[in-house]
């Protein structure tokens, strides 16, 4: 075997190197050799143990239509002018799809939180339990806006293991947090990591909603699962990735549980989840409009609007306002005050930090629930017209808050359209505002409905959707 002579200046350079590390200690001042064999034995285990059987995985089961083709191999039957005329002996089938999810147990009575992506479309829901038992389940309440839905398991007299919710206000970024859920169908899975950042908003994160973002490896399958704090606490509930692949990219967000509460009390009252209102309409504070208003930097939400009859008025607030905290807590923009708003206590009284003219000041604003005036008065249209098969109620306080609507405070607003209707295939989407049918406004659903009884081709009709005025004309 051939050795390598090592020259003679290379060996005194590193009897030199050798020398001045053991004259300097250059471990940083806070590194700490583990001193025992309990020490090194630290680990996560413990908060694992505790808060694995208090999440689930959800199995919900979703019917689906497909049609069966009797020759599979002619392309040309799925010519549309072709199936207008011949019935080529297709038949319909319901085909059975399960998507897996995760829930949090919050009840030992068998109430579980989830996301509503996940139970969205189901039909048949079954939750498994970390200890193999298996329940049937029902959705007892679901709202889209917040992605979160509650299940009620059918225990058959048994009796589950509720998770502790925690303050998601105590976290610090850099807090070290687990998730627990079942990605990809293996099984139940622990991962852990760090409080990454804390009110994540915006379009380009998961659209108007507000986050906790955390580096713990979060999958598809995850959805609903807990995110713990080193308490056992839950302190979020995992709801999606940041990721162009579909796997984990160190970039997960998770629904903070003071929200997640207000979940879990309006399910138990029976009900459905109605934020408080201030009776204002607002817009971020821009870099250029700080400029404008005189700001130190940009922040919080200018006031552009002010119902005489809300909240915020009768407390005080004025038009050109700008809200800069709610309780103490800071509001950046209109998703961090919808957050607020929704976790407060109806009956209350809330501190909004504004500043008037440059001056601060607190307005004590009272946290109330919109009011339905007028009452929705909901429709369902029907015939030979374009919005036939839209549902249709009347704007309001409460109405405006549930859809998050911002235009004119009074009209008629469209709540939902139904899959396959006239309405669906002529564009039209709910939240949109109906202004003009024929040129004539309508004030109420009952006129709305009347107008288009009495209309007839072409229909030219106005509406008010993202902050423009459209009209078109269907012949």
């Amino acid at each position: 075997m051939r050795h390598r002579v090592v020259p003679r200046w290379l060996l005194a350079v590193l009897l030199l190197a050798c020398q001045t590390a053991n004259a300097h200690d250059f471990r940083a001042p806070h590194t700490v050799t583990p001193g025992s064999a309990e020490q090194i034995r630290l680990s996560f285990a413990p908060v694992a143990r505790a808060v694995r059987p208090t999440v689930v995985n959800i199995f919900a089961t979703e019917r689906q239509t497909e049609r069966r083709r009797p020759f599979p191999g002619f392309p040309f039957l799925d010519d549309p002018f072709l199936r207008r005329f011949f019935d080529f002996g297709e038949r319909p089938r319901r085909r059975a799809q399960n998507s897996l999810g995760s829930g949090v147990i919050v009840g030992a009575d068998g109430f579980i939180v989830t996301n509503h992506h996940v139970i969205e479309q189901a039909r048949e829901i079954k939750v498994v339990l970390a200890d193999r038992r298996e329940f049937p389940a029902r959705v007892v309440a679901s709202d889209e806006r917040s992605d979160l839905a509650m299940l009620q398991a059918d225990l058959d007299g048994e009796t589950l293991q509720p998770a502790v919710l925690g303050d998601s206000d105590d976290l610090e970024v850099g807090d070290l947090v687990l998730a627990i859920g079942n990605p990809f169908g293996v099984g139940q899975t622990v991962t852990s990591g760090i409080v990454s950042a804390l009110a994540r908003t915006g379009p380009s994160v998961l659209g108007p909603g507000y986050f906790i973002q955390t580096d713990a490896a979060i999958n598809p399958g995850n959805s609903g699962g807990a995110l713990v704090n080193l308490s056992g606490e839950v302190i979020g509930v995992n709801t999606a990735i940041f990721s162009r692949s579909g796997g984990s990219h160190g970039v997960g967000f998770a629904i903070p549980s003071n929200l997640v509460r207000v979940m879990v009390e309006t399910a138990r009252q029976g009900g459905r989840v109605v934020r408080p209102w201030l009776g204002v309409e607002s817009q971020p504070v821009t870099p250029d409009l700080a400029d404008a208003l005189g700001l130190a930097r940009p922040g919080g939400l200018l006031v552009k609007r002010v119902r005489a009859d809300g909240p915020f008025a009768r407390a005080g607030g004025v038009r050109g306002d700008v809200i800069l905290s709610v309780n103490g807590h800071p509001v950046l923009d209109e998703a961090a005050l919808r957050f607020r708003m929704t976790t407060l206590k109806q009956g209350s009284e809330a501190e909004f930090g504004i500043l008037r003219r440059g001056t601060a000041a607190a307005l004590a604003v009272a946290v109330e629930l919109p009011p339905e005036i007028p009452p929705r008065d909901r429709r369902r249209l029907a015939g030979p017209h374009p919005l036939a098969g839209a549902a249709i109620v009347n704007l309001s306080p409460a109405v405006i808050e549930e859809f998050a609507f911002s235009g004119p405070e009074a009209g008629v607003l469209i709540a939902d359209v139904a899959p396959g209707s006239p309405a669906r295939r002529h564009g039209f989407r709910p939240g949109d505002l109906l202004r003009r049918i024929d040129g004539q406004e309508s004030a109420n659903t009952a006129e709305t409905e009347a107008l288009l009884k009495a209309s007839r081709r072409p229909w030219r009709i106005s509406i008010w959707r993202g902050g423009r005025s459209l009209t078109t004309v269907f012949r």
